[in-house]
């Protein structure tokens, strides 16, 4: 995954809700953009996106960062609400579910 972005941003809810009796919108989250140059994975997508599809299941997204010259090993679980496919990429739209170091 490339151009990874992670913001604090508001969803448009007034209160803390679960969202169609599915999954639990807080009134803020953090959302993760990301492109993949992969295009084999678009058929595993559609079965993960949020929205009419009420079997979606989280991503799971790995990664290794560097904290003060140690190496952490970060699970990133998430939603995906959106993804916007070109003709050798694909941008995708998540929310962050849960994190969890290995």
């Amino acid at each position: 995954m490339t151009a990874v972005s992670i913001t604090n941003s508001p969803i448009p809810v007034n209160e803390p809700t679960t969202r169609g009796g599915v999954y639990f919108s807080d009134k803020f989250a953090f959302k993760m953009k990301g492109m993949i140059n992969d295009l084999s994975v678009v058929p595993l997508l559609t079965k993960k996106m949020l929205g009419p599809n009420t079997e979606f299941g989280e991503l799971k997204i790995t990664t290794l960062l560097e904290s003060s010259g140690k190496s952490i090993s970060l699970e990133i679980f998430t939603n995906l609400t959106n993804s916007v496919q070109t003709s050798n990429s694909i941008e995708l739209s998540m929310i962050i579910v849960k994190l969890e170091s290995v």
